[in-house]
């Protein structure tokens, strides 16, 4: 049990090993399963019992993070409270499931998505598999991941071209916000104050603070990209000489 739960006995995570490797296979499966199974959770009830599954499973995710943070006495306000990006998306899409906010969905859409791929490719993470956080951590970032896509899949829900600035707005005000968080406690929280000690996608995009410049740059196109889909279908539908995908 110490293993599993200790905080000071688990072996280091590495990127790309066999158990991350096999993190990325589970996800990659559950979301390809969804898909799968789209039209199924569209009858009857099952839409909603859908999105409370997830709901639920997301805040058994935090929950249980911070039970664990509690038992092994290691609550900091440097390090443990939710104000990484991709704890603030979970937070907005327990609210977004349960509620079926297209409001929250139009920037959880982005966040959620491209946050937690960022995550699931390049983890943040020092405890390696079997580890409790190992599993907490791909449990919750695929939960995010697969919330949003049930809400396009199932509910039918698309976001809107003008959501891409409203996502970018609703980042800034949030820097503000998590970065004087940072001055108090002495935090990093989101990043903002230098890069993580781990390797990952913010080694590519220059030294401090100007790859905080970088970042608003790449996360603007990555988010016109992940509108590109949508706005191809939104140009099909209205064009029906245009080619479909096959």
């Amino acid at each position: 049990m110490e293993r599993f739960f200790g905080a000071n006995e688990a072996e280091e995570f590495t990127a790309f090993s066999g158990a991350h490797w096999m993190a990325l296979t589970v996800c990659a499966a559950l979301v390809l399963a969804l898909y799968c199974a789209r039209n199924w959770f569209k009858q009857g009830k099952r839409s909603v019992r859908g999105r409370v599954a997830l709901a639920v499973t997301l805040v058994l995710c935090e929950a249980g993070l911070n039970v664990w943070y509690a038992a092994e006495g290691i609550y900091d306000a440097r390090y443990t409270l939710p104000l990484e990006l991709c704890s603030i998306s979970l937070y907005l899409s327990v609210v977004m499931l349960l509620f079926k906010s297209k409001l929250l969905f139009q920037v959880v859409y982005f966040t959620g998505i491209g946050g937690a791929l960022m995550a699931l490719a390049t983890p943040v993470l020092w405890y390696a598999f079997p580890h409790f956080r190992f599993f907490e951590f791909f449990a919750a970032h695929i939960a995010i991941i697969l919330g949003v896509l049930y809400l396009i899949w199932v509910e039918d829900f698309r976001p809107a071209f003008k959501s891409v600035f409203l996502t970018m707005g609703y980042l800034n005000v949030l820097l503000v916000g998590v970065g004087t968080v940072n001055l108090l406690t002495g935090g990093n929280y989101m990043f903002l104050a230098r890069k993580p000690e781990s390797t990952s996608l913010l080694d590519y995009l220059g030294p401090y603070p100007w790859y905080l410049l970088s970042l608003e740059a790449a996360a603007f196109v990555i988010f016109l990209l992940m509108y590109l889909p949508f706005a191809l279908g939104s140009l099909r539908s209205k064009n029906p000489r245009l080619p479909h995908a096959r």
